[in-house]
């Protein structure tokens, strides 16, 4: 059957079901009503089908499809409608108001006669008060002319085509365009912005970003093109000042987005770039001279690996912009095992060392945390996982004065389909679709899966988190969704939906926000002489505490523009308190006490004063002092991951050793930081200034082989000077001989001397050392705690109560005293604390895969009590104890992963692990599965647990297939049944509040479960005699598919005395702490100051004090 006829056909099915199911959806009152071609007169298919010559297998964009811009080309109020097509004409279309659509494509002369629009956006380039078009063109077909369009507005509803007069029309292969004022000349510049033509898989990985496009060797003239083009307005004629201006424009940019903001606020426009493929993504801060400073790696700690589309706005009303990405991750985790197949941590660490920064298979979601970081949080926020994404479009679709996030999602064909993949690497199929026979190219695109996938709507629940409302929002249907935009289409007050399909119509949604009872208002600006349209803009609503930023730049999402008027919902309010114009310029006005539901035209005014935005300084809590004194701490090299090809998250490195306590007796407490393996250990002496000198001691350069991963320091020979207990640990099991404990005694002085004592060892990766006198005997015995057991992740390790003579030698007494200390399972930390004050002190520990353990003491022996803490099962990293409401008992405050990861358990679906040796070959793998009513679902990817199980090679399953199983499918109940299981239900990190001996626990705020916890201090911080918080985490060690925990800068938390906090902004904090911070000490200096210690993994320790 020919292909383009079944192509049709399916089209006209598609499109006769999706009018079936606008139908059944009007009569559910959805939020957004679906209008058919016959109600509004918009009528356009973006038909793209494969041809001989030029198809999927010759141009990896082919199904990206097009773009839409909306705006007013004849003044009159009425957006109007830009639609570009791949393969064939692009429309245009006259709004005549109650959402009727005339298409005037032919008469206004913009249809085009390139082979493949992109990109399309509506500005004022000649600055005579109507909006141009400038269309993007790309495709890469021999002899194919892809230069770019502008249609220049007549005013009489014609256009005429003018980019080579404005030096606009040959930019390479192009995406889409933004124009603004970079250099605050009063003109409209352009960034144009273009996805490389060279095949992915001929660059390996080049790491050539500083070579411009026009000046790499060896690559055929078709792929060359140029790179990203900033091009400043001279008088009408645009200059390429890329170069110059540092703008990257190498053939590895492979841009899908670009978006314009002040990412700074020093009031000029800064640029965000997404790419595609391995090259990281560009953030280039405006340097006020012409110039750029890209500097993602200084704003964010990691990206989307396929980043597409684009959106920059204000999610939480605090105003900050924030920035969405989306990338390709399908929400179900059955269609993630059948289409995607994750980089190896080989090729992960490969990208890292070339500079391509951390990125991942994800939506991200950067929070602006207002000091120039962002938190990534789209796991946390819940919007991580759309599909195959394009348009990322943030605003306020309900009218409640939040901003909502649409996603447009599907591609043509399932091009990533493991099932497709193995088909297609077949040699033979492989020559066949380079033959170019249109037979050959068919047969092989038939086996293409075709599954048309949902766009997403989700509501802001005005919590940082969102909620799927596809459903009650009208967007359940399936379709091949690409560029999308947004405007008041019916002048009603509410954004109305435009977006562009690949083979089936154009979806118009109307909005019927206007008939809930939430308010509204619309700023239309009219700007300076060069630039009547204002764009770059900002407009503020000041309401009540809230504080919405807003900024006219119409380019936004994918290969699309937005109209110009500014639409903000306000849910309840009848008025804005007042409202701010930042104007391109810098000057401002202010509008105060605006009444809502109605548009607000502002003039610009050249007598407007100059605005700054006010200072935030403040006088911290904390300043961060030098910290240059201190030696860098490095992770040997070892791959947990070749070991133990299921495991998830490395165990060999978990950070230093640390402890805090004064070593020479001087009155001032001293530092002792662990090395990771082949480092040696450091003492870290307190001067009376609060500034610490290193203390060199050869005996730790001599133990620079072992791993140190606990620490403490105790009197343990009751000599009145504080010896040193140092743990080892890690995942090697080549190491495991060196994975002991070590004491070096104190001569009094602060010179430390290996001592003889062997202490007993279970050879395990130690990670708690805890010193309590449990049996009241006058003396420091010791709890010695481990998390794993190095190369079976999964089984529990052994731990070990030393009890001390008196003289500082120790017995193991684990079996005598403490046998419930078996049942403690993966420790992580522990405190030695009198619980239930019978003047006994008692052992708590946490656990990773468990719950937490109480071991009351009788003054003999430590007994494991039963408690509602058991049903606590989490990923559980330090525990910290202190009366918070100040009732006389203890509580306790615990670290868990947090909630901001993508496998999220829950009391009603746990996440469960099963240990065993699954294919009898006498090693262990651990299965983390997804439990569900009708079983277990590993999480594993199919390439990943058919290498580590041969006995599941040997099936040979398809990926759908497996994808299907669970793991009593895979291994039978016979197997299972000799299997360790653990689960965990919570992954919040909690409060746990002590009442009469029963404990009620309570998640921490938000923002404490961005990342991990691994460490929390308690004291009054700010003096009004409540007991705060301050928490210190992250962990970045994961396998690529899992992303990584980095979205904690050290959090501040302020306490009511009610069980409450709140968190405390990093400007007021002074806390702003990058990277893996794995400990966290409050120590006194000589006048009384109170000082922060921070021990970062693989980084400097950090120093705060108190002001």
């Amino acid at each position: 059957m020919n292909y383009v006829k079944t192509l049709l056909t399916l089209s006209i099915v598609i499109l006769v079901f999706s009018c079936a199911d606008s139908e059944q959806k009007q009569e559910q009152d959805t939020l957004f009503e679906l209008l058919s071609p016959e109600q509004s007169g918009l009528s356009f298919i973006n038909e793209v089908y494969n041809q001989k010559d030029f198809n999927i297998f010759k141009y990896r964009n082919f199904y990206n499809g097009g773009g839409v811009a909306i705006g007013d080309i004849n003044n009159d109020s009425l957006p109007d409608i830009y639609l570009t097509a791949n393969m064939g004409e692009n429309k245009l279309f006259l709004n005549k108001g109650n959402l009727v659509f005339e298409d005037i494509t032919e008469t206004a002369g913009v249809g085009g006669f390139k082979p493949w629009s992109t990109g399309v956006v509506m500005a004022d380039i000649n600055a005579d008060g109507l909006l141009d078009i400038y269309v993007s063109n790309a495709g890469n077909l021999e002899g194919n002319n892809h230069d770019n369009d502008l249609y220049i507005n007549n005013g009489d509803l014609t256009f005429t085509e003018s980019a080579k007069a404005f030096n606009l029309s040959e930019t390479g292969f192009s995406t889409h365009a933004s124009f603004f004022d970079y250099d605050l000349d009063g003109d409209l510049d352009a960034y144009i912005l273009n996805n490389s033509n060279i095949p992915v898989s001929s660059l390996g990985y080049a790491a050539q970003r500083e070579v411009r496009a026009q000046d790499w060797e060896g690559v055929p003239h078709i792929f060359k093109g140029v790179g990203d083009m900033l091009l400043r307005n001279d008088g009408g004629t645009f200059t390429n000042v890329s170069e110059e201006a540092g703008i990257y424009g190498s053939l590895i940019g492979f841009g899908l987005g670009v978006m314009v903001t002040d990412f700074n606020k020093d009031l000029y426009p800064d640029i965000y770039v997404s790419n595609d493929f391995y090259e990281r993504d560009y953030l280039y801060i405006n340097n006020t001279d012409g110039t750029f400073t890209e500097s993602i790696k200084e704003f964010t700690n990691h990206l989307s690996l396929s980043a597409m589309g684009i959106d920059i706005a204000d999610i939480n009303n605090d105003g900050n912009n924030d920035i969405f990405v989306t990338d390709m991750l399908p929400e179900a985790e059955q269609r993630v095992k059948s289409v995607m197949e994750f980089e190896g941590y080989n090729v992960f660490q490969l990208k890292q060392e070339k500079d391509f920064f951390q990125q991942y298979i994800q939506n991200t979601l950067q929070l602006n945390n207002g000091n120039q970081t962002f938190s990534e949080i789209a796991y946390y926020s819940g919007i991580h996982a759309t599909d195959w994404s394009w348009a990322g479009l943030i605003f306020d679709m309900d009218n409640d004065g939040y901003k909502d996030i649409f996603i447009t999602n599907g591609i043509n064909h399932d091009l990533t389909d493991l099932d497709f993949v193995d088909f297609f690497a077949n040699e033979i199929i492989q020559k066949m679709a380079l033959t170019g026979r249109k037979e050959s190219i068919d047969s092989i695109i038939n086996k293409m899966p075709v599954k048309p996938q949902p766009n997403y709507a989700y509501k802001n629940l005005k919590s940082l988190k969102f909620e799927n409302a596809n459903k009650e929002w009208g967007f359940d249907r399936d379709t091949r969704s690409n560029g999308a935009a947004y405007a008041d289409l019916d002048l009603d007050g509410d954004l109305d939906l435009v977006i562009n399909n690949v083979n089936e119509q154009v979806s118009l949604y109307k909005n019927t926000s206007d008939e809930l009872d939430n308010n509204y208002i619309q700023v239309e600006l009219n700007g300076p002489e060069k630039n009547l349209f204002a764009v770059g803009s900002s407009v503020i609503f000041y309401i009540e505490d809230q504080i919405i930023h807003n900024e006219l730049i119409p380019s936004r999402g994918f290969q699309s523009s937005i109209s110009y008027p500014i639409t903000q919902g306000l849910g309840a309010k009848t008025t804005v308190d007042s409202i701010r114009v930042i104007w391109p310029d810098r000057k401002s006005v202010r509008l105060d006490n605006v009444a809502a539901n109605q548009r607000v035209y502002v003039d610009y005014d050249p007598s407007h004063v100059l605005y700054e935005y006010p200072s935030k300084k403040t006088q911290a809590l904390f300043k961060a002092k030098d910290n240059s004194v201190f030696f860098t701490h490095q992770e040997n090299s070892f791959n947990d991951f070749d070991q133990e090809g299921l495991l998830y998250n490395k165990l060999s490195e978990e950070g230093p050793a640390f402890a805090v306590g004064d070593i020479n007796a001087d009155g001032l407490e001293d530092l002792f930081v662990g090395g990771g393996k082949g480092q040696s250990a450091q003492i870290y002496l307190q001067k009376k200034n609060a500034e610490f000198t290193p203390k060199g001691n050869a005996v730790f350069q001599k133990d620079a082989a072992f791993e140190d991963t606990a620490a403490t320091l105790v009197d343990i020979d009751g000599d009145s000077d504080l010896d040193l207990i140092v743990g080892s640990g890690g995942n090697q099991q080549t190491e495991m001989l060196n994975y002991k404990t070590r004491i070096y005694l104190n001569d009094g002085r602060g010179n430390f001397n290996v001592s003889e004592q062997v202490l007993p060892s279970n050879r395990t990766n130690i990670s708690v050392i805890k010193a309590a006198d449990y049996d009241n005997d006058g003396d420091q015995d010791l709890f010695i705690g481990s998390r794993s057991v190095a190369g079976v992740y999964g089984v529990d390790p052994n731990h070990l109560l030393l009890e001390n003579n008196g003289k500082g030698q120790f017995e193991d007494v684990s079996k005598r005293n403490a046998f419930d200390l078996k049942n403690a399972g993966m420790v992580t930390d522990a405190l030695w604390v009198d619980i239930n004050t019978d003047g006994n002190i008692d052992l708590i520990t946490v656990s990773d895969w468990g719950s937490p353990k109480i071991f009351q003491s009788n003054g003999k022996q430590l007994i494991l009590q039963s408690s509602e803490l058991d049903e606590l099962t989490g990923w559980w990293n330090t525990i910290e104890s202190v009366d918070i409401d100040k009732d006389g008992d203890l509580d306790f405050i615990l670290g868990n992963q947090g909630e901001n990861i993508h496998y999220k358990p829950s009391q009603a679906q746990a996440i469960r692990m099963f240990i065993n040796d699954f294919d009898a070959n006498g090693s262990i793998e651990q299965i983390v599965c997804i439990a569900q009513e009708n079983g277990d679902y590993p999480i594993h990817q199919k390439r990943e647990i058919t290498a580590q199980l041969v006995s599941l090679k040997k099936q040979n399953l398809k990926a759908s297939d497996y994808a299907r199983r669970n793991i009593q499918d895979l291994f039978g109940p016979d197997l299972l049944r000799s299997a360790i299981v653990k689960e965990v239900r919570y992954s919040s990190s909690i409060l746990l509040i002590n009442e009469n001996g029963r404990f009620t626990s309570k998640a921490l705020p938000p923002r404490a479960q961005f990342s991990c916890i691994c460490d929390i201090s308690c004291s009054d911080v700010n003096n009004d005699g409540h007991l705060d918080l301050i928490t210190v985490g992250n962990d970045h060690e994961f396998k690529p598919q899992f992303s990584r925990l980095d979205a904690s800068y050290g959090d501040v938390f302020l306490g009511d005395g009610q069980n409450n906090f709140t968190w405390m902004r990093a400007e007021n904090s002074g806390i702003s702490i990058k990277g893996e911070a794995k400990h966290l000490a409050k120590i006194k200096s000589a006048d009384n100051k109170e000082l922060l210690v921070v021990i970062r993994n693989n980084m400097k320790p950090l120093l705060y004090e108190a002001q």
